[in-house]
């Protein structure tokens, strides 16, 4: 089998993308003494003309070769102009992409390493299904998996510096960054850091008390703090929550949202479809448990707290230890409790601490 020109990776994850194509470039360039003969071009384009531009770069980096005789290795990095985006549309975009297939399958690998790296891209374009085949392809997708990635991320992160992490942090802090593979990985690093090297711990308490909320997470931890069933902890989150927020709506939903979850994981826990055990919820068990269900839930693959098919096996793992815990009848109490609390703010808008604090009061004593 002959050997593909060059090395294309992609992905919906551009922190992802980018680090796997580091880790290409790096491993191609150890062996090489000339500076020249390593060279990356900035793939990113916002119009017709910077992708001309761009991909001139390319071609003359390609075509030039090194000074000493050596080995070059070329990077078109963090390519944009691939997605499914106005510039990536135009007919201009097109025609380039076109014309640079035969330029991509005329390249020298005893001569020149070549990497792509885009994200993201567009699957139905025919450059995308050119590429696949003609290049040493790699496509990197989180998707539902995005927790599982996270959880590898900090484990690495923490494995280099020697620090050891729960398995309690590790869900945490996924919950902090919401998901961000970019952020999981910079806090990670932080929190080593605090943490100290060779030997260090981190724990739940840590991530909480130095991880912000990033983006949706805004409500992470007084949801974690109340399905822990902790009063304590979930009136000290609703202190820090209303500190800087007035509205008590976005908070009262994501409690909703979890619970809706935990009633469906308490009824299949019930029924005896799935089991919790130490390590959480099986994935042959949520598989079997969705086809025997299918009927009630449909073919949907979009993330729903409707539907807990579509949620990551880690994450509803997470979740079993409450839903271990709480019987369904007050799963159910938690429900209308929320719901009260959503009147309570309408008749009491000023008020609207002091009844998340009764609702929890109420809930958890």
């Amino acid at each position: 089998m002959s050997k593909k020109p060059f090395t294309f990776i992609c992905g919906d994850d551009d922190y992802l993308v980018s680090e796997k194509g580091k880790q290409w470039f790096t491993e191609q360039t150890h062996d090489l003494a000339d500076d020249l003969s390593k060279e990356v071009v900035d793939g990113r384009a916002g119009n017709l003309s910077e992708v001309e531009q761009a991909l001139g770069f390319f071609r003359s980096a390609v075509q030039t070769l090194s000074m000493f005789g050596e080995r070059k290795v070329v990077w078109l990095k963090n390519v944009s102009f691939m997605a499914d985006s106005v510039t990536g549309r135009a007919q201009g975009t097109v025609d380039l992409l076109d014309d640079l297939k035969s330029f991509l399958e005329g390249i020298d690998t005893d001569l020149v390493g070549v990497l792509i790296t885009a994200q993201p891209i567009d699957k139905r374009r025919s450059f995308y299904k050119w590429i696949q085949k003609t290049s040493d392809f790699t496509i990197l997708e989180s998707g539902k998996d995005t927790a599982d990635t996270c959880a590898r991320l900090i484990l690495d992160a923490c494995a280099q510096a020697n620090v050891k992490i729960s398995r309690e942090g590790i869900q945490a802090l996924i919950g902090k960054v919401n998901g961000n593979t970019r952020l999981v990985v910079e806090e990670t690093i932080k929190l080593c850091t605090y943490a100290g090297a060779d030997g260090g711990f981190i724990d739940e308490r840590l991530v909480m008390d130095l991880v912000p909320n990033f983006g949706d997470a805004e409500f992470f931890e007084a949801a974690d703090a109340f399905f822990s069933l902790n009063l304590a902890w979930t009136l000290e989150s609703l202190r820090r929550h209303f500190f800087t927020n007035n509205d008590a709506r976005g908070l009262l939903g994501s409690l909703q949202s979890r619970n809706r979850l935990l009633i469906q994981l308490r009824v299949l826990l019930d029924s005896g479809a799935i089991k919790i055990g130490n390590r959480g919820i099986g994935k042959t068990d949520i598989e079997k448990a969705a086809e025997r269900y299918r009927q009630h839930f449909g073919q949907a693959t979009e993330k729903s707290n409707l539907n807990i098919f579509t949620q990551n096996p880690w994450y509803l793992g997470r979740l079993g230890a409450t839903a271990k815990k709480v019987p369904l009848k007050k799963l159910v109490d938690f429900q209308i409790a929320f719901a009260t609390a959503f009147e309570a703010i309408i008749e009491r808008p000023n008020e609207q601490e002091s009844v998340c604090r009764e609702m929890a009061v109420k809930c958890l004593s």
